[in-house]
């Protein structure tokens, strides 16, 4: 057989410093901090910073393997982690701040972190936590507000900690399949999972993400992650803007509605990307408030964590003219799976049948193979009917969790069972129905809580939908459903059914709505529909009873 001969060059993160700095260098990193201050930074400062923080990291014991932690915002200097651990041979290993002190202790041991980067305004939160912590040995604190208490002993300011360092770091060769970074799962069942990502996924994920019918992140957009760093690696966006040197705006903790808004339109941010949650409260505000915001440089939303409605992403585009790009992955792919555009060949069909393609989650991004399947294992045909469980394999989908955990998600012929319950059409768009844990199992027959949720949320007056499981003397369990309404609106169960009957069978209509000021979430923002059914699973029963 005929071998190829092409140069074995490796795919390292260490290429998108050095692109960064000799490209790009005047092109701006822009960072909100937490009294809104907005510091302006270029990439090749951010070089110059990124290679300090290597050297600072090696004098201070730190080799290749070893974890170094991050416990922040979003912000330039967390990106300099983001890079500088990982091209020296170290691995970042974010830490969501949104999680239980004594989860975050577990997962820093878990992970055997050696060092913690951690922002000032979080030395309370990473104080709680901090004596459970075995391994780790130094803190670095990153002055973004003013002192927070008195310094320990292991504590060390990041500013006074990269200064006397030179400006270059002589960066290892690195073997491109050794780890980058370390991100957890969310743990809603069991403690949480650690997926580790090479260089090499991580690079090929983000020449995807480049790529012009995913995202298309290039050098003359302006990217806002307003999803955290902390969660599945920002979606890859920092890594994707570093690599095409496009300006990054950077939100800092103010993730609410008129703060985002702000930002966007001074900053002329022209790819913006969060969970539905944030987009929800984006909308409500631009309804209430048209022309207030220039937005005319958006060219893209990206939305993604949680199914997002219909009414949502054709709201953006009706009554404001914005794209939304919606997107579905996971922790443990990397994380972007699969994206929804519309195809060519699909561009001349109705509005309806358009918005029901750029609402459903999409087909495979190049290198993303999808398929699903049946309880006994069958896989099942493309006919947008027959539910079954998600199974995806890729360059930048886990093969397996770290310590090797959780091995039953894993398929003997190499697949990642998802958990998502979905129909994939002739098309190969695929529609989330339910997680396998969320689904609503009535009677024997199957019931769609993301549809039932979809449908509600398109009601004038509804702002939140979650439907969730409750207990049922007859039926074993019925769909009941959690509405937060819009601010002045109101709306009554019937009302709610009779805008929803046609589009259901009869048995799909939730038996009752429970009316709340928010919905409880999950320290990334979805629906924590275990609380709700802890809250609320036998509210069918007390009904029956009462009645």
């Amino acid at each position: 057989m005929l071998a190829g001969r092409m140069m074995d060059f490796p795919l390292t993160l260490t290429h998108f410093l050095e692109r960064a700095r000799t490209f790009f260098g005047r092109n701006e990193i822009v960072s909100r901090l937490p009294d809104k201050t907005l510091v302006r930074s270029t990439y090749g400062d951010f070089y110059r910073r990124t290679a300090k923080l290597a050297g600072a990291l090696h004098r201070l014991g730190v080799r290749p393997g070893d974890r170094v932690a991050t416990l922040s915002w979003n912000h330039q200097r967390h990106l300099e982690v983001y890079l500088g651990a990982p091209a020296m041979g170290a691995v970042v290993h974010t830490l969501n701040l949104r999680l239980h002190p004594n989860e975050l202790g577990y997962i820093a041991n878990h992970a055997e972190d050696k060092v913690v980067v951690v922002d000032r305004s979080l030395l309370p939160l990473w104080r709680k936590f901090a004596d459970q912590v075995r391994s780790v040995r130094h803190v670095i604190v990153v002055p973004d507000c003013p002192a927070q208490g008195e310094p320990t002993s292991t504590e060390i300011d990041y500013e006074e900690f990269i200064a006397p360092e030179k400006d270059e770091y002589p960066w290892p060769s690195l073997d491109e399949r050794s780890a980058a970074m370390i991100c957890y799962t969310s743990g809603t069942t069991g403690n949480p999972k650690g997926v580790v990502y090479s260089h090499r996924s991580t690079v090929l994920h983000t020449l995807v993400v480049c790529n012009a019918d995913t995202i298309g992140v290039r050098e003359a957009d302006t990217v806002l992650p307003v999803v955290p760093m902390f969660h599945a690696a920002a979606w890859g966006l920092p890594y994707a803007a570093v690599m095409a040197g496009s300006k990054l705006v950077f939100p800092g903790p103010h993730l609410d509605p008129p703060s985002l808004l702000d930002l966007i339109a001074a900053e002329k941010v022209t790819i913006a990307a969060g969970v539905p949650t944030i987009w929800l409260g984006i909308l409500q505000l631009l309804d209430q408030h048209p022309g207030k915001w220039n937005l005319s440089a958006i060219r893209s939303t990206v939305i993604g964590g949680s199914a997002a409605p219909p009414a949502l992403i054709d709201g953006f585009k009706s009554r404001h003219g914005i794209d939304v790009t919606h997107a579905w992955g996971m922790t443990e792919t990397n994380p972007v799976g699969t994206l929804a555009r519309v195809k060519h060949a699909l561009s001349d069909r109705d509005e309806a049948t358009k918005l029901g393609c750029k609402a459903s989650q999409g087909y495979a991004v190049p290198f993303v193979e999808q398929r699903h399947v049946g309880e006994d294992g069958t896989i099942l045909p493309w006919d947008g009917e027959t539910m079954g469980e998600l199974e995806v394999r890729g360059p930048w989908v886990a093969s397996s969790y770290f310590s090797d955990e959780g091995p039953d998600r894993f398929t003997a012929d190499g697949w990642f069972k998802t958990g998502d319950v979905v129909t994939i059409d002739r098309e190969g768009y695929l529609r989330i129905t339910d997680r396998s844990k969320d689904v609503i199992k009535s009677g024997g027959e199957w019931i769609s809580s993301v549809a039932l949720e979809n449908a509600l949320m398109s009601h004038p007056a509804v702002l939140e939908a979650a439907v969730f499981a409750a207990r049922h003397p007859k039926w074993t369990e019925r769909p009941l459903a959690a509405i937060v309404l819009k601010e002045g609106k109101a709306a009554t169960r019937d009302e709610l059914n009779a805008h929803i009957e046609s589009k259901f069978a009869k048995f799909w209509l939730p038996d009752d709505y429970v009316f709340m000021a928010q919905i409880p979430r999950t320290s990334t923002g979805k629906f924590l529909k275990t609380k709700l059914r802890e809250l609320y699973g036998d509210h069918l029963e007390k009904q029956g009873a009462a009645e």
